[in-house]
């Protein structure tokens, strides 16, 4: 396996999972998603996904060990072999230990840690100002991509309303979050000379291009 080999940090709101998408055009590489891969296991109804599924089920957290074995599957399937992208994992100290266990064992080391650097008060107006249509599904943002008429849906005309997830009070929660388990990992990773801090301010594009700069140099 050769390749892009990448972590991609950063909080609810920063738009890793955009620049992930972009990273894996770019480079040819998997964009991994622990989410993803954790509800593709709970659908095709892996052993694994089995496991997942009963925790699920009971309202409980997916536990360290499942999750990185589910990586661990992931990172040996063949459109892996290029590089990847890892988005959303690790999540915590211990989960980027366990995937320096996982890539030793698959005689591979991470190129770079990249870490997504925006201010929490720009966080907080990106999801605050989200709005989802009840019809459609259609997404918009009261600041950066307003619909024509106050509340309607440019595509269906139906009712926007704000998620749970997006008010300003959860947010502050996940932000909190973040800042207590996966915040450390910026130090785990600048001890290591893997950390790469990414201004995540601006458009999609520019933040795109600072990214790709700094993991072309460890690209290459």
């Amino acid at each position: 396996m050769s390749g892009v080999r990448v972590v991609l940090l950063g909080p609810p709101g920063s738009g890793k999972g955009t620049q992930a998408k972009l990273l894996q055009e770019k480079f040819t590489a998997c964009q991994i998603s622990t989410g993803d891969i954790l509800r593709k296991a709970v659908n095709e109804q892996t052993p694994l996904g089995k496991q997942a599924a009963d925790y699920i089920q009971r309202g409980e957290l997916v536990p360290d060990n499942l999750i990185v074995k589910l990586v661990a599957e992931r990172l040996k399937e063949p459109d892996c072999e290029k590089g990847f992208i890892l988005d959303g994992f690790p999540r915590t100290i211990s989960q980027a230990r366990s995937l320096e266990e996982i890539l030793t064992r698959m005689g591979l080391v991470l190129k770079c840690v990249l870490s997504m650097q925006v201010p929490r008060k720009s966080i907080v107006e990106r999801l605050s100002g989200r709005r989802t249509c009840k019809g459609c599904g259609a997404l918009y943002h009261l600041v950066f991509d307003p619909p024509k008429a106050a509340g309607i849906c440019n595509r269906c005309g139906g009712e926007l309303f704000q998620r749970d997830d997006d008010r300003e009070e959860t947010i502050t929660n996940r932000l909190n979050v973040y800042d207590s388990q996966t915040a450390p990992l910026e130090n785990f990773y600048r001890d290591r000379g893997l950390l790469k801090e990414i201004d995540g301010v601006g458009k999609v594009e520019e933040i795109g291009r600072r990214i790709i700069q700094a993991v072309g140099v460890v690209a290459a």
